[in-house]
């Protein structure tokens, strides 16, 4: 089963790591860079990556006449999408668990940050009709 385990953290504004020490901006990127290795070494990581925060961030639709229409950026949202990982795990209970470990993420001075860590299976197909 394919999982996507989407990491949201807190907004306003650029990433709140930007203001943190160094050693703790440090300890932070070496868990995730850990977690990911873990995760390949299991078998279980498809794909890991952090996106550009929200004041890089736009929507885009097309307009009328198909051309793209941009709104952004939103540096007042309360959380935004940081990052993600793709995994592929025998059971949703072990992407649950992947999750909680990844929301441990040390923050300042190494305490847990708790991040919300959203998880979504990834579907390979469209779904069926029930009849």
């Amino acid at each position: 089963m394919k999982f996507m385990l989407l990491m949201n953290t807190p907004g306003n504004g650029p990433y709140q790591v930007a203001g943190w020490a160094r050693k703790d901006l440090e300890a932070h990127i070496n868990f995730m860079k850990g977690f990911a290795v873990k995760l390949a070494g299991n078998g279980e990581l498809l794909s890991a990556q952090g996106l550009a925060g929200p004041d890089q961030a736009k929507l885009v639709k097309a307009g009328p006449d198909g051309e793209p229409v941009t709104d952004g950026v939103f540096p007042e949202s309360k959380e935004f999408l940081a990052g993600f990982w793709l995994v592929d795990v025998e059971t949703a209970e072990r992407a649950y668990r992947i999750a909680a470990e990844a929301s441990m993420a040390p923050g300042p001075g190494g305490k847990p940050m708790h991040l919300n860590i959203e998880v979504r299976e990834v579907m390979s197909a469209p779904p069926t009709e029930q009849g």
